[in-house]
């Protein structure tokens, strides 16, 4: 799973805006676009994204794991 994919699709999946959501994570809206970018990430950034868009995005990495065994 390419995690940046994925946060990118349910972002936009609710219309929100790139300024949004690098208020929302403190930090410059390039990163947003980095992020989007990434195939892995920090656990403690994925949380943060993941209580910002209210999605879990740990549980998505888990449950792909359990499909690839």
């Amino acid at each position: 799973m390419h995690i940046g994919q994925q946060i990118e699709k349910i972002f936009r999946e609710q219309g929100r805006k790139v300024s949004w959501f690098a208020d929302k994570l403190c930090c410059d809206r390039r990163n947003i676009y980095k992020i989007f970018e990434r195939e892995s990430i920090d656990t403690a950034l994925l949380v943060r994204i993941s209580i910002v868009l209210d999605h879990d995005f740990l549980k998505d990495l888990s449950d792909k794991l359990k499909e690839n065994k």
